[in-house]
């Protein structure tokens, strides 16, 4: 392949360039030096910009849920001295109720609460159904890390668990990364429309026992708020 060396202005352009700046009122110095500056970083515009539109204003109040932001704050570990705490381990929550109670809300939410107070936060979040989708095995997609990122993820809110279509390939993914970030105590926010009965239906004992073992559950009332704004 064929490449061009960089060329030079010439004077002509330079002069041109000048004049048009000088006609704005504009300091050729000052754009200079703001080309060479990077933009200053901010959590909460990169909160912003992962967070999707209408969980934008979420936060987080439900006791329990707050209860565990507080406990994963305080596990956060600073990885050199004067640098920001991050978030690396902790425990999980599963949040339960019908559809439209606030549950994903809440999720958001608490993520925007670890960031507020300062900490380093690397997260993800996706829908159970667009994760299975993601790694179902297709051409030039690596599946196998495809799922190993998602595993290792320091925190990892997994939106409507059992709302898929249930198969075995279905349950022995959600397994796989279930009993990794069981195994490597990484925090993780499961909402879940389903009882816990109808989980172990769905996903099969292993994956409920550890569910069991790993969250503390929050059970949301049995009502559906969306409905009720509309109304």
């Amino acid at each position: 392949m064929r490449t061009r060396e960089p060329q030079a202005l010439g004077e002509g352009t330079l002069e041109r360039m000048a004049r048009i700046l000088a006609a704005r009122n504009i300091d050729p110095a000052a754009v200079a030096a703001s080309a060479d500056e990077p933009e200053p970083y901010s959590p909460l515009s990169a909160l912003a910009n992962a967070i999707p539109p209408r969980y934008q204003d979420a936060t987080a109040t439900h006791p329990q849920v707050l209860a565990w932001t507080r406990e994963v704050a305080e596990q956060a570990v600073a990885p050199s001295l004067g640098a920001r705490p991050q978030v690396t381990t902790g425990p999980s929550l599963l949040l339960a109720g019908v559809v439209g109670t606030g549950k994903t809300h809440e999720a958001y939410g608490a993520v925007r609460y670890l960031v507020e107070a300062g900490l380093g936060v690397r997260w993800r979040a996706t829908t159970a159904a667009d994760l299975y989708a993601h790694l179902r095995p297709r051409v030039g997609v690596d599946s196998e890390r495809e799922l190993a990122a998602v595993s290792r993820c320091p925190l990892l809110i997994l939106d409507d668990l059992g709302a898929a279509k249930s198969s075995e390939w279905v349950e022995e993914i959600t397994y796989r990364l279930i009993n990794r970030r069981y195994n490597q105590m990484l925090p993780t926010m499961i909402t879940t429309n389903l009882r816990i009965k109808d989980l172990r239906d769905y996903l099969g004992d292993r994956v409920a026992s550890r569910l069991a073992q790993m969250t503390t559950r929050v059970q949301f009332d049995d009502v559906d708020r969306r409905r009720l704004r509309a109304a």
